[in-house]
């Protein structure tokens, strides 16, 4: 009895292990989130900006990963592509604020105008779950626009 009771343990607690791994596999990491951002500025270099936005805005594209995905800003705030919402697409963001009241998108336009990749907290709607989470996002700058791809924390 007590044999069996120990076997039954090890093998709950063997696959809640494997069932939180999964859960987090469903979700990006940060060194995937900077990977997707520099692939997107990297087919922007080299194929330009109507393929890259095309295949950021594809929906089944490339740059759609899990609940990662990639979207482009400018520096006057306004959305040049993104791979989730396409209804934000051309819509300004510069005075748009999270679920905390903050102006999260002015965050984003210093990172893409100071040159150098940065990451910036905020409250978002994860596609995924559809509820306001607590997020990240890397910004990847080029010239006036940037590639940012967040992560749910």
């Amino acid at each position: 009895m007590k044999r069996t009771v120990l076997k039954l343990t090890a093998g709950l607690a063997f696959g809640l292990m494997f069932a939180g791994s999964a859960v987090a596999a469903d979700s990006g990491t940060k060194p995937e989130a900077i990977a997707l951002a520099k692939k997107a500025a990297a087919m922007y270099a080299a194929q330009g900006q109507e393929k890259t936005y095309a295949e950021i805005n594809n929906k089944n594209g490339q740059f759609i990963d899990r609940d990662m995905y990639v979207f482009v800003l400018n520096t006057a705030g306004n959305v040049t592509a993104h791979g989730a919402n396409h209804n934000l697409i051309g819509k300004p963001l510069l005075n748009l604020k999270d679920a905390d009241g903050k102006l999260f998108a002015q965050e984003l336009i210093a990172v893409i105008k100071s040159g150098k990749s940065g990451w910036v907290d905020y409250k978002w709607p994860n596609p995924v779950t559809k509820q306001i989470e607590a997020k990240t996002t890397y910004v990847e700058p080029a010239g006036d626009i940037g590639f940012a791809v967040g992560i749910y924390k």
